[in-house]
């Protein structure tokens, strides 16, 4: 009796701790393959087409803070990735902060697919500018305990203006010492406040008051769209959003009854860019069943997203075809060459 009781309380013991190790964070962030989520749900458009006999997707990374179990079986796993904490988050950036610049980023990235693909299919597209939001506050800065994640700065010296471009000339143009008066709005209430200008601590020779920003703009199309992308954060589905966008706006069906999958970031030019884990992101469309998958091409860099995709489908053996991209045209062309499957 005496035997078994201690062999209880070992393993009592053994499970205490190894919960209370679950709950300890490490300086370091886990990534894995996420999912392929097809996109039609996602969007929706007043009197679009919506009889897609395939399915345009999104593919995502599963991202959270290490413990010591997560780090652990990542050493193991050859698609699960290990990051420092700065690799992920900026300087005195806090995992709120980190959520908000995520979710902003995805904001931007569709309102650029909006406009990419109502612009080609001849839809009228204005944007109303709104001034920015500050993504993150560097520590250390004079903008610190001054401003927070989620304030929007909508006057600079009493000058509005419209993008962050515009904010950041304004600034730039000022040396240290100077000060720069900004009008901005927190949870309803307009403020007005004085900032020194200070150089950054990383680069002497830049100047500025500490702050990331991302212009805060409201596109209006004809017909109207909605988007739930919910909580998915970042760039990276611009190009298979302004796929899917374009779909629903003109009655032929561009999936040609394939899955087709795919990553990278779209500008308004219909410019595609490059993202991070990409092989993890080849590896969640295999395991989704997706057929086709586009990757950013990079003008045809040795380094690009384009050939770490092919090297991560030789790798786990998949006859999805990776097709490289520059542009959203590109997707299109070859999207147009495709045959209807099971002609």
């Amino acid at each position: 009796m005496k035997r078994n009781s201690t062999y209880i309380k070992i393993l009592v013991i053994s499970s205490i701790i190894a919960i209370a190790l679950t709950f300890v964070q490490l300086p370091y962030y886990v990534t894995k393959p996420g999912m392929a989520t097809e996109l039609q749900p996602l969007v929706n458009i007043e009197g679009g087409f919506d009889e897609e006999k395939g399915s345009f997707m999104l593919t995502t990374v599963r991202m959270g803070r290490a413990n010591v179990f997560t780090y652990g079986w990542a050493h193991v796993n050859k698609y699960h990735f290990i990051y420092p904490i700065e690799q992920i988050r900026y300087e005195g950036e806090s995992d709120e902060e980190y959520s908000n610049r995520q979710l902003h980023l995805m904001e931007g990235s569709k309102e650029s697919a909006i406009a990419v693909a109502y612009r080609h299919a001849n839809k009228p597209v204005t944007f109303e500018y709104h001034g920015v939001y500050v993504m993150s506050v560097l520590e250390g800065m004079p903008a610190y305990q001054m401003l927070k994640a989620g304030d929007r700065i909508y006057q600079v010296d009493g000058q509005a203006f419209q993008t962050s471009d515009e904010f950041i000339e304004i600034v730039s143009k000022k040396q240290e010492g100077d000060q720069v008066e900004l009008d901005y709005e927190r949870n309803g209430q307009q403020e007005t406040i004085t900032i020194p200008i200070a150089k950054f601590p990383d680069d002497p020779a830049k100047f500025g008051i500490g702050i990331s920003l991302v212009t805060d703009r409201e596109i209006s199309v004809e017909p109207d769209i909605t988007i739930n992308s919910e909580q998915i954060g970042g760039p990276s589905a611009g190009l298979m959003f302004s796929l899917e966008i374009l779909n629903q706006l003109t009655e032929d069906d561009l999936t040609k009854g394939y899955e087709i999958a795919g990553t990278g970031t779209i500008n308004e030019k219909g410019e595609v860019g490059r993202i991070g884990g990409i092989s993890q992101k080849i590896v969640a469309a295999h395991n989704s069943g997706v057929e086709v998958f586009f990757a950013p091409n990079e003008k045809n860099s040795p380094k690009s997203n384009y050939n770490e995709a092919l090297e991560a489908a030789k790798d786990i053996e998949t006859e999805m075809k990776i097709v490289p991209v520059d542009t959203f045209q590109d997707a299109l062309d070859y999207l147009n060459s495709l045959p209807k499957k099971n002609d």
